[in-house]
């Protein structure tokens, strides 16, 4: 007979990392719903819009996207993007 794994519900909570969950900002063009990646998390380079430098794969960064898509299209996920965490503090 295969090892059962014990219920979820007998195993210790796991610790919740808070920082993985989307917040708000207000800046200059709107409300944003913002997601701060820790460092190791990212595969691949991004473009930072605010610099228009790279965000190197495996940096710590800061995703955001608008609160309310724009007029036509479905979801603000559509429009993220990836700010070094600088970048993104600076941005008025």
């Amino acid at each position: 007979m295969a090892h059962r794994r014990p219920s979820k519900h007998t195993r210790p909570a796991r610790p919740l990392r808070l920082a993985s969950y989307p917040t708000s900002a207000v800046k200059r063009d709107g409300r944003w719903v913002v997601r701060r990646i820790r460092a190791g998390r990212s595969t691949k380079d991004y473009r930072c819009p605010e610099c228009d430098g790279i965000v190197s794969a495996g940096t710590a960064h800061v995703v955001a996207w608008p609160h309310t898509p724009p007029i036509g299209s479905g979801s603000g996920l559509d429009f993220r993007r990836h700010f070094h965490g600088s970048c993104w503090e600076r941005r008025p």
